[in-house]
């Protein structure tokens, strides 16, 4: 019953676009920020983003980042990353 009235969250106009990053890109991006993976900002796995990837990429363990990209009226496109952390 759940699968028949769930719905895809990322397919929400208001919800930004979430991609999962390989250990490799993670890595390169961090390098590039000049940080580590405890200094991005967190979500939580229990995100309902995070459960609609779960569906395309499998479980996401702690310590994953996620790149967001969200639509801007004045900056076209803004990128953030997130570090999935438990809850």
């Amino acid at each position: 019953m759940a699968a028949e009235t769930s719905f895809n969250v990322l397919r929400h106009v208001l919800v930004p676009e979430h991609h999962l990053l390989s250990q490799e890109e993670a890595d390169a991006v961090l390098g590039e920020m000049g940080i580590t993976r405890g200094q991005l900002p967190k979500i939580r796995k229990s995100d309902p983003g995070i459960k609609v990837l779960e569906t395309i990429h499998g479980p996401i363990d702690e310590g994953r980042v996620i790149k967001i990209v969200r639509k801007s009226e004045t900056a076209q496109e803004f990128v953030v990353y997130r570090l999935v952390t438990r809850g």
